[in-house]
This record gives structure tokens, C-alpha cells and sequence, in this order.
């Protein structure tokens, strides 16, 4: 699956996408960001306000509950401000 970052995220995390393979047990987002933080330090500073983290699913927003299925992108981004 491939993730992508984005703002801050991306910086925290060091790289602007990565293609992993996941075990079974990660079925939601929620079960991704787990599995990222779990993985490494950096990962667990970018997720550390989870809340704020913003999600897309083959560029659709979803919430942190979604299942991922058969999604071939997931995109993580901080909330979009504007002006």
C-alpha cells in the first residue's frame, strides 16, 4: 500500500511516500496509525496528535475508523487552513 505525507506530517516522518505491506491485523486507519507509531520513533512524533491528522483513502476523506479494504493509497495531512 502506498502512504503519503504531507506538511508537517511529511517533515516529522522524513520522506513524502513509501509503499508498505502490512500484516493482517491493520484493517482501519486507526489500525495504521498504530502500526506506524509503533514502528519508530519519528512515526510516533508525527502521530503523536493523531486527532488533528487528517486521512484520505484513494483521495477520499474519510475518519479514522474507515475500513481500509482494498485502498491502494492512503494520504495523511494536519488540517488545511486558507486565506
Amino acid at each position: 500500500m502506498k502512504i503519503r505525507y504531507f506538511a508537517w506530517v511529511r517533515e516529522k516522518v522524513g520522506v513524502d511516500e513509501e509503499t508498505l505491506d502490512l500484516p493482517e491485523s491493520v484493517t482501519t486507519v486507526a489500525h495504521l496509525i498504530s502500526f506506524l507509531k509503533a514502528s519508530d520513533e519519528r512515526y510516533a512524533m508525527a502521530f503523536e496528535e493523531q486527532d488533528a491528522i487528517r486521512v484520505a483513502l484513494d483521495q477520499m476523506h474519510v475518519e479514522h475508523d474507515e475500513p481500509l479494504g482494498v485502498t491502494q493509497e492512503v494520504a495523511f495531512f494536519p488540517p488545511m487552513t486558507g486565506g
